[in-house]
């Protein structure tokens, strides 16, 4: 694809890179799959039976000497371990009763950003029980519910388990990245664009639309957007007034404020996905479905880019190949819900803890929506990713994770553009990246 049109002058063209390109999502596609009343704790045994598997093959490794337990084998005073999943009760952790008396108090409740309290503690469950977790190692500040992990400790006369040292799964195994990557190649990634609501500024997106189009700039700026070889849009692309979806018949004009955000939006995509291949993502405020993996954004909804075969419409979570390079991404729920039930210094760090515990979302379906599973967790993180990014973040931010066995990967935070006008650039070949920001100040 030509990105630089002839000049007057003497011409100059710019042939767009290409990628080897596999779409990963099949494990969070939901094909026949219904509801028909089953309950979530076949995704909590799913996920134990896999990751107990895991933590066993690990122990000896760990802690050669020492019996591995159930709940209901513990013998108090004697050293052993046991595997189960965290529960960890919150005073504060909301309930359907307190959604009760929101609607029906006078006076609005205050809801707070973080339902953590010092009383807080954990328990440990497999299935034979539970068991209330005692000692200073494990701060409950840091885990949530649905977590699988292996204790060494030992129970106590109260009945708690004495807590001595504890093993996690660690960062999965990794695929070595490819060392035939010898030229510059770049993704960019883009989140809570919110076309439609008050933040939204066209001139400002437009300008970023025809910067990485390579339809503004000088030869250089338009030789390194020729580098770009797919645009990743991670959530929150559309946002439509919950006041016009209150369950009655829509008047016309009503109709078109529906309507008016996806079709200024489709306008976008179809300049986008006519110069590059397009990844977009649904994320809480798209028009999909609530709960974890939301499932592609129907290509119904954009006429014009869907005719291009370089729009993919995706799932949330998202996971794909690029000249074998792993990505994995969400729109950002997972973490964001981490936030709420947990506390770590920035965001970059709870994006590590869930590589860590190998789950993509340990808090789903406890606090996050999640959709029952009978037979599999899809959320499982079975290979490590080469670039782990979740979208709609209130800044940028990355960090080279280095695992135990030297495994390479590139945490990035998006930060949500409509807010902030920054999107992100990722270079494949070095896992470098930089935050492209894009001003459309009118003040003088």
């Amino acid at each position: 694809m030509k990105d630089a049109e002839m000049g007057d002058g003497s011409p100059k063209l710019f042939e767009r890179k290409q990628a080897v390109y596999q779409n990963l999502d099949e494990r969070y596609v939901i094909h026949g799959e219904r509801y028909r009343g089953q309950q979530y704790s076949q995704i909590y045994f799913t996920r134990l039976h896999h990751m107990r598997n895991l933590l066993n093959s690990l122990v000896p490794k760990w802690k050669p000497h020492l019996p591995v337990h159930t709940v209901l084998g513990l013998e108090e005073g004697k050293e052993c371990i046991i595997i189960g999943t965290m529960y960890k009760h919150m005073k504060l952790k909301s309930s359907i009763l307190d959604e009760y008396s929101k609607e029906r108090s006078v006076v609005p409740l205050v809801k707070p950003h973080n339902f953590m309290h010092p009383d807080d503690h954990l328990i440990l469950e497999d299935e034979s029980g539970r068991v209330k977790l005692a000692g200073t190692f494990l701060a409950p500040s840091v885990y949530v519910t649905g977590i699988v992990v292996a204790l060494h400790g030992k129970e106590t006369s109260d009945g708690d388990f004495f807590v001595q040292d504890v093993l996690e799964a660690g960062l999965p195994p990794q695929i070595e990245l490819p060392p035939g990557l010898r030229e510059d190649k770049y993704v960019v990634f883009i989140s809570g664009l919110s076309v439609g609501s008050n933040m939204f500024n066209p001139l400002q997106f437009q300008l970023l639309v025809d910067h990485i189009t390579g339809h503004l700039g000088d030869e250089n700026e338009q030789s390194i957007a020729s580098q770009i070889v797919r645009v990743v849009i991670a959530g929150n692309s559309v946002r439509i007034s919950q006041g016009i979806l209150n369950g009655q018949i829509l008047a016309p004009k009503d109709q078109s404020r529906l309507t008016e955000p996806i079709k200024e939006f489709d306008i976008s995509l179809i300049q986008l996905a006519a110069a590059m291949p397009v990844d977009i993502m649904p994320g809480p405020s798209d028009p999909a479905n609530f709960s974890l993996p939301q499932q592609p954004l129907h290509r119904c909804l954009f006429p014009g880019a869907s005719v291009y075969n370089t729009f993919l419409s995706c799932t949330n979570p998202h996971q794909f190949e690029l000249d074998d390079v792993l990505f994995l991404g969400t729109s950002g729920q997972n973490i964001d819900d981490l936030s709420k039930y947990s506390d770590a210094k920035d965001k970059l760090e709870f994006m590590e803890r869930t590589l860590r515990w190998r789950h993509l979302a340990p808090t789903a379906p406890n606090t996050l929506g999640c959709f029952p599973y009978t037979d599999k967790d899809p959320f499982l993180i079975e290979s490590c990713p080469h670039v782990y990014f979740i979208g709609n973040q209130d800044k940028y931010e990355t960090h080279l994770l280095q695992g135990p066995e030297k495994q390479p990967v590139r945490l990035i935070c998006i930060p949500r553009f409509c807010e902030t006008g920054v999107a992100i650039v990722l270079n494949l070949r070095t896992l470098e990246c930089h935050a492209l920001s894009i001003s459309a100040n009118m003040d003088s």
